[in-house]
């Protein structure tokens, strides 16, 4: 018989339908927390321990206590995959300030709210791969570090969610977030590489971004196989004029780019290297991380 989901909620396993928070949680009212996304394949947590780090580090950036150690939280994930028998699944891990008044001041949340979800992999189309996505520039900036630092992987996403919007409504599959100063720093929700003359190029994390699980996988296998790899700051002339274009991202992995602001990326396709790691890093997921076990079965429905 299927349980129905389960989600992890303070020290509980609640079903979905009664996995909720108070109206008075800031994460509701402020966007006062701190979230992460994994995804586990074929029974393996990519790069667990990464994400953890992460979750804590914008934990501590924002002073923002979460009541379990880093030990405990990987822990609190995979019994999460377990309880709902997943071994491919998304996983989001949300820690909100938690319950307070309606004042700014957190010093009123006495204890944060942490939520793990698992849920089945709904996976990209095979044909968004074989084809790639077109990019539009929008006119929504990025978050300068010294206003909100887009290293900080906060609930407050506004800023991704007015660019992902202006995005949609030009026709296009994503946006393309310039900073401040004109300059390349990512996608509404994944980072971008571009490939010049044999070369892989990311911007640096010191133009405003989220340094990526996923990208610094890329760049890892990229020096393996004996490509070159750099991070640089990018203008949208270096953009334009790639021979290869892609983003990295959790949920999306590696997604070739064909085509940004109307100008032709490379061919119009998607290009070679572009897929070659993108088979690499596939063959990577499945292997780097953190185990689930005891050994689980696709949860049916």
């Amino acid at each position: 018989m299927n349980p129905g989901q389960l989600i992890f909620l303070n020290g509980a396993f609640v079903p979905k339908e009664a996995a909720v928070v108070s109206v008075y949680d800031h994460g509701l009212l402020y966007g006062d927390g701190v979230f992460e996304g994994i995804r586990a394949y074929d029974g393996n947590v990519f790069r667990l321990k990464p994400h953890i780090d992460r979750l804590y580090d914008s934990a501590k950036a924002i002073l923002l206590e979460i009541p379990y150690s880093p030990a405990e939280m990987e822990e609190i994930v995979l019994e999460t995959l377990r309880k709902n028998r997943l071994h491919s699944a998304y996983i989001r891990i949300v820690v909100s300030r938690g319950a307070g008044d309606l004042g700014l001041d957190p010093a009123r949340c006495p204890r944060a709210n942490v939520i793990v979800i698992a849920e089945s992999l709904a996976l990209y189309p095979k044909e968004l791969y074989e084809r790639g996505i077109r990019l539009v520039t929008v006119s929504t900036r990025r978050n300068r570090s010294d206003v909100l630092s887009p290293a900080i992987k906060s609930l407050n996403y506004l800023n991704n969610i007015l660019a992902k919007l202006e995005a949609k409504n030009a026709g296009a599959d994503e946006g393309l977030m310039l900073n401040a100063d004109g300059y390349v720093t990512e996608a509404t929700g994944e980072n971008i590489f571009i490939v010049k003359h044999g070369a892989l190029i990311t911007p640096p994390p010191y133009v405003g971004i989220l340094k990526g699980i996923t990208r610094q996988a890329v760049m890892e296998i990229a020096a393996e196989d004996g490509i070159p790899v750099r991070e640089d700051v990018l203008t949208l002339h270096d953009v334009y004029t790639a021979d290869e274009v892609f983003l990295t991202g959790t949920a999306a992995e590696i997604v070739p780019v064909v085509a940004v602001d109307g100008r032709t990326i490379g061919d119009g396709r998607p290009g070679a290297m572009t897929l070659r790691l993108l088979e690499a890093f596939r063959r990577l997921a499945v292997t780097d991380g953190t185990k689930i076990s005891p050994a689980v079965e696709d949860r049916v429905g």
